[in-house]
Order: structure tokens, then C-alpha cells, then sequence
């Protein structure tokens, strides 16, 4: 499945890790967890604040949640990059919206507002960590203020902790959910996405959940190891004792760790 974009045009997402060669999106639990944060946030009751939070650490499939959770809730998505001012983000926003952006921050600020108010579609931002950086989580905080939506927040282990230096944005949060490194019910899912042509092991599938120190980007890497390993020797099944590949574990130094015999 691919993002879909806003009302005309958008950023194709679909080159994802979660996603297997036929689009699918795999029931991973941090998908379940971060549409079960939308719909939370989207349908909380009158007056309260409509702000959440989806963080953890690098690999664990934060964005390619809000990929899925975009599609089903018909979100706008955005993913912040650290170059970016106040004006582009604002026209990033719009023309996720499909809308012309004004010539003036201000005037961008109330359309994105206005359209948010009156499609009552979420705002998930990804990479939120550069707008603390940058000073612009107040922004976001005007566009939440303006609109009255929901707006998701996406970023590293910390972005609560660093949030609570902001206190009109932090008071607006209606929720902090942080995302779970994968889970063996998570490892048997990628492994029929990354390795389809061959049944992989319990027990291959807990060492490279072991040695992936639950990332599911790395769990990823080592399937498709594994599919290749598979594909080679012209096996149809392959657990621990039969694959002799190299494990890969992130390692600092950069040189895969070959596993033990």
C-alpha cells in the first residue's frame, strides 16, 4: 500500500521497510499502536487537548506507521527535515493539502489551519525532533490552536522528555505513546514479506530478533539475507542450523558479526 497524498499530489512513502514486494502493510504491533493513537486523539471527547506523542528510538517503524495510519485515517503526513524554516514547512503542509500556498507565513499559517478545521482530517508530523531544535514546535502549536485537530507528533526516545521545556505545547497532549521494539509475532510477519520463498526457522527468527536488539529496519536486513542464503543453497526451509550467512547487528565498527557455530 502507498501513501496517498492529500487532495491532489503528495510524497510517495511507499519504499518502506514493513512493506513487502506487493505493497502490502504488515500488522506489525507499532502499526496497531500508533492507529490506535489517531483514533484516540481524533475521537476525544469535547474539551480535551488534542496533541499526542509516537516516540522511541531509530528502526522501530515510527514512520512507516504513520504511512499506514495515513492511509486509514486519511491523515496529512509530513516528514520534517533539518534544514527547514518556518515558510517550508508551512507550504510542505499545503501541498500535502493540495492547496497554492500564500505569499506570507501568516497567511500560510490560516490556510493550513482553516483546512485542517474544515476537512477534520489528523496532522501526523514525523522527525519533530528538528522543530525543537530549530525553536519551531510553537508553529505547531498555532496550527493546533487554530484548528482545533489532531496533530501527532513523531520523534526519538527523548521527545517527551524535551517537550516539557515547552509547556503550552506539552500541556496540549492528550497522550504519549511510545513504540515497541518488534516482537517475535512481529519477526514471523517480515519474515513472509522479506523471505517468501522459504519457511524460516524458529529458532533462526529469534536469533536474528536477538541480534537485531528488536529494530525492525534490522530484522528487515537480515530476512532478505536470509531469502538470498535460502535462495542460493535451494532451500525451502531454513532454521538456524542450516544458515551459515553473516548476522547483522548494527555493529558500530560497520563489519557484520558472522554468528556463532
Amino acid at each position: 500500500m502507498t501513501k496517498q497524498s492529500g487532495q491532489a499530489g503528495g510524497q510517495n512513502n511507499s519504499q518502506s521497510f514493513g512493506a513487502g514486494a506487493s505493497g502490502t502493510i504488515a500488522p506489525l504491533r507499532n502499526v496497531v499502536l500508533f492507529s490506535g493513537l489517531v483514533e484516540r486523539v481524533m475521537g476525544r471527547p469535547y474539551g480535551l487537548p488534542g496533541m499526542a506523542t509516537f516516540h522511541g528510538r531509530s528502526g522501530l517503524g515510527k514512520t512507516f506507521a504513520a504511512i499506514f495510519a495515513a492511509n486509514k485515517h486519511r491523515a496529512y503526513h509530513i516528514q520534517i527535515k533539518s534544514v527547514w524554516t518556518r515558510k517550508h514547512m508551512l507550504g510542505s503542509i499545503l501541498a500535502e493539502m493540495g492547496i497554492r500556498p500564500a505569499g506570507t507565513i501568516p497567511q500560510m499559517m490560516d490556510q493550513v489551519g482553516e483546512q485542517l478545521s474544515l476537512s477534520g482530517r489528523p496532522l501526523i508530523v514525523d522527525e519533530a525532533d528538528h522543530l525543537l531544535a530549530k525553536g519551531m514546535i510553537e508553529v505547531v502549536r498555532d496550527i493546533y490552536e487554530s484548528s482545533q485537530a489532531a496533530i501527532i507528533l513523531i520523534g526519538e526516545e527523548g521527545l517527551p522528555q524535551n517537550l516539557a521545556r515547552f509547556e503550552r505545547v506539552h500541556g496540549r497532549m492528550l497522550d504519549w505513546q511510545a513504540a515497541q521494539p518488534a516482537c517475535e509475532s512481529d519477526a514471523r510477519v517480515l519474515a513472509r514479506l522479506y523471505c517468501p520463498t522459504a519457511t524460516v526457522g524458529t529458532d533462526l527468527l529469534a536469533r536474528l530478533l536477538e541480534a537485531s536488539g528488536g529494530s525492525v529496519r534490522r530484522i528487515c536486513v537480515n530476512l532478505d539475507r536470509v531469502r538470498e542464503f535460502a535462495a542460493a543453497g535451494g532451500l525451502e526451509e531454513i532454521g538456524l542450523a542450516e544458515y551459515q550467512g553473516e548476522i547483522f547487528t548494527g555493529s558500530p565498527a560497520g563489519v557484520p558479526l558472522r554468528r556463532c557455530a
